[in-house]
């Protein structure tokens, strides 16, 4: 019995001391606007790329992505310390109606209804990006094709 108490205390300053040892939870990572940013950027690119192509299920996935690089962008920095109006809010108000639209154009495989919508949205990204004081950022169609190592063109469906 004179054994038990003993080892009962060191137990209990085992696990105290453990306690005190611990650090405290980190933050869950978060990615940066500037990331991103940059991967929509991507999107915004082979969105173009697929629907050009006419590859409108390349370009469905894209809008997709966007929407998701957006939705981020709101949810993590709603109020980046960089922008003097609310990210959150405003990038949602900027992109809804084109991205709207280019979801309309591409369900009809419209190539003139896609390349009007892309332009609206390519219009909204650089007014959020004035807004937010990221001016100099500014967007534009693709010029060229800098994933070398992926084919835009539709596959056609075995029959």
């Amino acid at each position: 019995m004179s054994f038990a108490r003993p080892a009962f205390g060191i137990a209990i300053a085992a696990a105290l001391l453990c306690a005190c040892n611990e650090k405290p939870p980190t933050k869950p990572y978060a990615p940066g606007l500037g990331e991103i940013m940059t991967f929509t950027q991507m999107r915004h690119a082979k969105l173009w790329l697929a629907g050009s192509a006419g590859n409108w299920d390349l370009a469905a996935y894209e809008v997709s992505e966007l929407e998701e690089g957006f939705h981020d962008a709101a949810e993590f920095h709603p109020n980046d310390e960089s922008s003097p109006v609310p990210i959150g809010k405003f990038v949602t108000a900027m992109t809804s109606g084109p991205l709207a639209a280019l979801r309309a154009a591409i369900d009809k495989k419209n190539a003139g209804a896609f390349t009007e919508a892309f332009d609206s949205l390519t219009d909204a990204c650089n007014a959020c990006h004035r807004a937010t004081g990221h001016g100099f950022n500014v967007i534009t169609r693709p010029k060229g094709n800098a994933f070398l190592n992926q084919d835009f063109a539709p596959r056609r469906r075995p029959r």
